[in-house]
């Protein structure tokens, strides 16, 4: 790694067949389970709980997200991931709960300070600012301007030189993200993967330590896929941690070290991304491969007694097949062998 923490683009190059990275593992203590303890956790939350209009958004007992790792947080629309994702870095605040981020606090920490210390993300739907350029919108993410102090703005001779590093290191990473011939265009005039990838750029320029992405796949066009893989595995190897929320499931299983899943606001799995697409409770909650277990049952919303019988599969299934003849919208069909018998022997 480089002094300004750039390394070269790891990425394989145009029409290469993506190299295969190693997964981190060893993460965790014991047995792989809702709030498991990691060996070296570096964000620890407890009891963080927020509702809105009386719906808990989320309510998440314990969370512990690994050092080192790539760990995609996932769930059904709803699920209280982006929210989550709010809570942790400041921009929202919860009814209870805290949380740790490195050993320090963060409760009640604004965003803008949360970022300085090495905590950033970015957002489903980009904050690029469109009315500057790309390399403006760059040179903003860098952190201890002297040229941000008034007086001291008013000497360039006090930041002109702080101020040509920043543009040096904002084209290595431009350069990096393949967006350096876009350096003096409009935000505004670039496409939305071109845009995703202007955030995350952007977000190194905080030299951070956890970057948090919130469905960095969001409306990307597929022939940029891969190279947004590539940039998010990069991460890890500059020795980030990476916490991303994610729906596509082959994404999470090729990068993700861990995997944490939330339903109606709480933790129901957490473990490998191998095991935890094989967990019955995630296939029937967030997969929808079965419908053979009520979501409140698996976030203990409500007990296995007072649970719906027809989210059995078979038994729903005949339900709605009966009531749809008792309202006469369709017929009730016979066994052919059992017809042709009766008519057999009504003869």
């Amino acid at each position: 790694m480089s002094s300004n923490g750039i390394t070269p683009d790891a990425a394989p190059a145009t029409g290469a067949a993506p190299v295969a990275r190693p997964k981190t593992t060893g993460l965790h203590v014991g047995e792989a389970a809702p709030g498991v303890a990691k060996v070296d956790p570096i964000i620890i939350a407890d009891g963080v709980r927020r509702s809105f209009g009386g719906v808990n958004a989320v309510d998440v007992d314990h969370l512990e997200v690994p050092r080192g790792a790539i760990t995609a947080l996932i769930g059904p629309n709803g699920a209280g991931k982006t929210t989550l994702f709010n809570l942790l870095t400041g921009f929202d605040k919860p009814d209870h709960g805290t949380w740790t981020f490195d050993g320090t606090s963060l409760s009640g920490v604004p965003a803008y300070k949360v970022a300085r210390m090495g905590l950033v993300r970015t957002f489903q739907l980009t904050k690029a600012l469109g009315l500057l350029t790309v390399m403006e919108n760059m040179k903003l993410g860098a952190k201890n301007q002297r040229g941000e102090h008034f007086w001291a703005s008013l000497i360039p001779a006090l930041w002109k030189s702080q101020d040509a590093e920043l543009e040096e290191r904002a084209m290595q990473l431009l350069t990096k993200f393949k967006l350096d011939t876009k350096a003096d265009d409009f935000a505004a005039s670039l496409s939305g993967g071109q845009r995703k990838l202007l955030e995350m750029a952007r977000s190194l320029m905080t030299e951070p330590t956890l970057v948090m992405l919130d469905e960095p796949m969001a409306g990307v066009n597929p022939a940029l896929t891969q190279s947004l893989l590539d940039h998010i595995l990069d991460l890890k190897d500059l020795g980030m941690t990476v916490l991303f929320v994610e729906h596509d499931m082959h994404m999470v299983r090729h990068i993700a070290d861990w995997v944490v899943v939330m339903a109606e606001g709480r933790i129901v799995a957490e473990g490998a991304p191998d095991a935890v697409m094989k967990d019955p409770a995630v296939i029937d909650a967030y997969l929808g491969a079965h419908q053979e277990l009520d979501l409140g049952v698996v976030t203990g919303r409500i007990d296995v007694i007072q649970a719906d019988p027809t989210t059995d599969a078979a038994a729903s299934a005949a339900a709605v097949a009966e009531t749809l003849v008792d309202e006469g919208i369709a017929e009730e069909t016979r066994d052919e062998a059992e017809t042709a018998r009766e008519e057999e022997e009504g003869r």
